[in-house]
């Protein structure tokens, strides 16, 4: 799937957008379909500041893909080689849709779901050609964050999902397990779940806490994973170094780590603590400077790689 393709893109929200804007940059035509018609209405001028953006970066094939608005569902996905789907995080609601394009396209096209959370194993029931079905969780937002995390029981299959998206610039990583919220939302659930313990339990305020991740560790795992950062952390003698001298100083670090509640309490306080750290910029200002500093970030790994 290195060649050019048809993707049908359902669910034309922000994930929509973004994922269509990197289908056509990288030269594939794309089919969109969406049941809310106000959705479709707008989704040619969504996708339109996300290929500014991603022309802004470069890179990529100078032949752009077309993009073709659909009334249906069966219009979209007739001659796709890959269907990304991207519902709400209905598991019932996927399953009818994956019901609907295996009535219409032929055995050999991949079904690939955006799902932020729920696994394969739940998404894939019902179906009559299950291991079509992956798993393929980008994060938000995925024309300028490359990672996509995917899971599915044919490692053919699988393999021929990373080549395309390999071949988006992405960057897949495959789990060798189903699992619910995949790798990387569950890393973040679990620090964003000590984030919340540090306010609720007073140790610091949401935009210190904030300071201090972007500030530290966040730059270090820009560039190196955290079994990479700790391997380093042990000096010359590498992990198991860091293990025999620093382990237990660690064991007792994950012993102090809290478990906190979305108490009215706690639900208050992160509330107030991020709208103090926005100073009054708008949802919309906010993810601008986002997608400017990702930008500015991608450009650089461009220049490293």
């Amino acid at each position: 799937m290195s060649q050019k393709e048809t993707v049908a893109v359902l669910g034309c929200g922000l994930i929509g957008a973004s994922w269509a804007a990197l289908f056509l940059r990288a030269g594939h035509d794309v089919r969109a379909w969406d049941p809310n018609s106000d959705a479709l209405a707008g989704f040619e001028d969504r996708v339109a500041g996300p290929l500014e953006q991603l022309a802004s970066i470069g890179g990529q094939k100078e032949q752009q893909g077309a993009l073709s608005i659909c009334s249906g569902l069966a219009a979209c996905v007739q001659g796709a080689a890959l269907v990304q789907e991207n519902a709400p995080e209905d598991p019932e609601l996927k399953k009818t849709l994956y019901q609907q394009i295996e009535a219409v396209v032929g055995a050999d096209v991949i079904i690939a779901s955006s799902t932020s959370a729920h696994p394969w194993s739940d998404l894939s029931v019902g179906m009559k050609l299950p291991e079509r079905l992956i798993t393929a969780h980008p994060f938000n937002p995925p024309h300028l964050v490359p990672l996509v995390e995917i899971y599915g029981p044919d490692d053919r299959i699988v393999a021929r999902a990373e080549t395309f998206y390999g071949g988006l610039g992405s960057v897949p990583v495959r789990l060798k397990k189903d699992a619910v919220g995949h790798i990387a939302n569950r890393l973040a659930s679990a620090l964003w779940r000590e984030a919340v313990h540090i306010v609720a339990e007073g140790i610091a305020d949401v935009e210190a806490v904030d300071k201090a991740l972007v500030n530290g560790p966040g730059l270090r795992w820009s560039v190196l994973g955290a079994h990479m950062a700790y391997h380093l952390g042990g000096g010359t003698g590498g992990m198991a170094a860091y293990l025999d001298h620093l382990g237990p100083s660690q064991e007792k670090r994950w012993a102090s780590l809290g478990n906190p509640s979305l108490t009215p309490d706690v639900r208050e306080k992160l509330v107030e603590g991020v709208t103090a750290e926005a100073a009054g910029r708008s949802i919309t200002q906010l993810e601008a400077e986002r997608d400017a500093a990702l930008i500015a970030l991608a450009k650089l790994r461009q220049k490293s790689d």
